[in-house]
């Protein structure tokens, strides 16, 4: 066996530059590094623990629950990256926060969508899994995002996400000088008829190896597009951050609940009030 050219042991990772006294049990996953800010101005205290190249850690308490928040940059690679680093430091629980297009007539600019599974149409997790293992979210942290979007009042969608490592012709659309990639102008369609919600880029990623290793994973997504009706804006986003935030808040809850009950996993019998 050749040796290892970084050790992933070692106790400051080697990208996301931050340790294990650096980060909570759970960790939001923007990916622009300039949302670390907009999702901790929820938070009851924070400090900034660190980062590297796209990736900037925040470490504080939500209504006094412990809580970290790690960009990840764009895309599937970088966002596995912080899975796996992040992981290293003993992290059980992610939550993606980002922005997406929706592919549902009836779903507008600033809804929220809530991911139960994910198409893997990115590269990154095919080395890590066969191609027919399903990419999907945890259904603790699914209840409790739902819970945070019902009890904040946001307008909410549940379903399948499809996950791309183009932002261009990945996703339906034409690429330079309006080139079209093989299949790209029946994309779309083809996933509205089998009741996807929405496009994005790394929660397929994050959801298939945090289910690899056996870890609790979820994503929340502001809706910045419409792709049937062809609007755009980038709203929602401080709503994503609130009910990830608040979702982080009732996991907790659920964790004692479990805890009180001598049981592993929350269901709908256990309370959370």
């Amino acid at each position: 066996m050749p040796g290892d050219s970084e050790d992933p042991n070692e106790e400051e990772q080697y990208h996301v530059g931050v340790g294990p006294s650096d980060v909570a049990d759970t960790v939001l996953l923007p990916g622009d590094p300039d949302r670390v800010e907009k999702i901790t101005q929820f938070w009851d205290d924070y400090e900034d623990r660190g980062g590297h190249r796209e990736y900037r850690t925040f470490t504080g308490t939500y209504d006094g629950a412990p809580i970290s928040v790690t960009s990840t940059g764009i895309g599937s690679p970088s966002a596995a990256i912080a899975v796996e680093e992040l992981a290293r430091l003993d992290v059980d629980t992610f939550i993606r926060v980002g922005s997406c297009g929706a592919i549902q007539p009836e779903m507008d600019v600033g809804d929220l969508v809530i991911t139960t599974g994910a198409v893997r149409q990115e590269g990154t997790t095919d080395e890590y899994v066969r191609e027919d293992y399903p990419a999907s979210a945890n259904h603790e942290v699914v209840s409790a995002l739902v819970a945070a979007a019902e009890r904040l009042g946001y307008d909410y969608h549940t379903g399948v996400t499809m996950s791309s490592d183009s932002f261009y012709t990945g996703q339906g659309r034409p690429g330079f000088e309006g080139f079209r990639a093989a299949g790209s102008e029946e994309l779309v369609e083809e996933l509205q008829n089998t009741n996807v919600k929405n496009i994005e880029m790394e929660a397929s990623a994050i959801l298939t190896i945090a289910s690899i290793y056996g870890l609790r994973a979820g994503a929340v997504c502001s809706v910045y597009a419409n792709r049937v009706t062809g609007e755009f804006r980038t709203e929602g986003e401080h709503r994503a951050s609130e009910t990830a935030s608040l979702a982080v808040k009732l996991l907790a809850k659920m964790d004692e609940a479990k805890a009180e009950a001598g049981v592993d996993q929350w269901h709908a019998g256990l309370s959370i009030e």
